[in-house]
């Protein structure tokens, strides 16, 4: 039976559910899949058991060997050594491949361990939902003061000082980012809804539909509206009035019709059921 108090140890088929799975509601558990005759897990071994001490128990690491446990292996779908699957709550929810850069495994851990600052955060989340918008802000800054280089509090910080109304402070926490952390989708998404709201720049959605009603063919109107629905989340709205004004005025604003498209998708996300659906609408008014 494996010992919870180590944050290192050797795990077999017939502890793997204390030490992995019921370890994972306590902590993340890394679980390290290797095997004597591979060379790279040899080499990520010593960057694993370093991580270990320096997080000091907010991980655990447990090794598997693939070939003693190639029942364990095959259940997980281990295909490649090393692979390195991360637990959490009774789950795999994370992994690499193949040895990897100690500053990229500290961001899979860092994802995963809890932080002083996510109490915070999840107390922020909850008002925002409750419509507390003043209150989210205020806790949101004050975890980012207490823990600067946690990213998702200054994304959270973003959405909820665009939801305040506040486009410009929202887009500074964004460009306090790393570059690579521009490339996560919750921060496109948020890029995207601040090009929206920077084009409604606070219109009423009434009156310009009652300004497209004496002009349905009035382009600024047609591409402000659309933007003001993607900030209210009327998105098959705004996306039906960006097609249109591909349609009608193609060269208007450099294509806008098809700029607030792909802005509406990367909004959207890739997942969303109209994304695919209006991407083919684009197309065959392109083609």
């Amino acid at each position: 039976m494996a010992d919870a108090s180590n944050d290192l140890l050797d795990v077999t088929a017939e502890d793997f559910e204390t030490a992995v799975i019921e370890e994972s509601f306590r902590r993340p558990v890394l679980v390290d899949f290797w095997a004597d005759w591979c060379g790279p897990c040899k080499m990520l071994m010593p960057v694993l058991a370093s991580l270990v001490e320096s997080y000091a128990g907010r991980f655990r690491l447990a090794k598997v060997n693939s070939d003693e446990q190639q029942g364990l292996a095959g259940q997980f779908g281990v295909r490649s050594l090393p692979t390195v699957m991360c637990f959490r709550h009774g789950q795999p929810v994370d992994q690499f491949m193949g040895v990897q850069p100690e500053s990229a495994i500290r961001a899979m851990i860092d994802r995963h361990v809890e932080r002083p600052s996510d109490r915070i955060r999840e107390q922020a989340i909850a008002k925002l939902n409750a419509g507390d918008v003043d209150g989210a802000v205020a806790d949101l800054r004050s975890a980012v003061e207490s823990d600067p280089d946690h990213h998702a509090l200054k994304i959270d910080l973003a959405e909820a000082l665009l939801a305040a109304g506040d486009a410009a402070g929202a887009e500074a926490q964004l460009n306090m980012l790393p570059m690579d952390v521009h490339e996560q989708e919750p921060v496109k998404r948020l890029r995207a809804r601040l090009v929206f709201a920077s084009r409604a720049n606070g219109a009423d959605p009434a009156a310009l539909e009652s300004r497209l009603r004496d002009n349905e063919s009035d382009p600024e109107a047609m591409e402000q509206l659309a933007a003001a629905y993607m900030v209210a989340g009327r998105s098959q709205e705004a996306m039906d009035l960006y097609l249109k004004l591909m349609q009608r005025h193609r060269s208007y604003g450099d294509n806008a019709g098809q700029k607030g498209l792909l802005a509406a998708f990367e909004m959207l996300g890739p997942r969303h059921e109209l994304v695919n659906q209006y991407r083919r609408k684009m197309v065959a008014l392109l083609y």
